[in-house]
């Protein structure tokens, strides 16, 4: 079974790669907005605050391999926080 999905390249973008660290052959664009980002201290990433933004700058996990999965093991969370709203 196919699983093209989990994975979609843009090295036509303006930013390609936007984060430093991951392998271009492997950069994945699909989470280009991480979706993880509202779970604030809770996402999993490699974050830092500055001036009370979050910059995820320094995360490059919804970029590597593995980052599909990553990312859709914590959409749950999200969706539970969204109905909060």
């Amino acid at each position: 079974m196919s699983q093209n999905y989990k994975f979609a390249q843009h090295t036509k973008c303006e930013y390609f790669p936007c984060h430093k660290g991951v392998d271009e052959s492997a950069f994945n664009c699909l989470f280009c907005y991480c979706p993880l980002y509202m779970l604030k201290d809770e996402c999993g990433g490699n974050f830092v605050m500055n001036n009370g933004i979050k910059d995820c700058s320094g995360c490059t996990k919804p970029h590597r391999p593995g980052g599909y999965e990553f990312v859709m093991g914590k959409i749950g969370l999200v969706i539970e926080r969204g109905s909060d709203f």
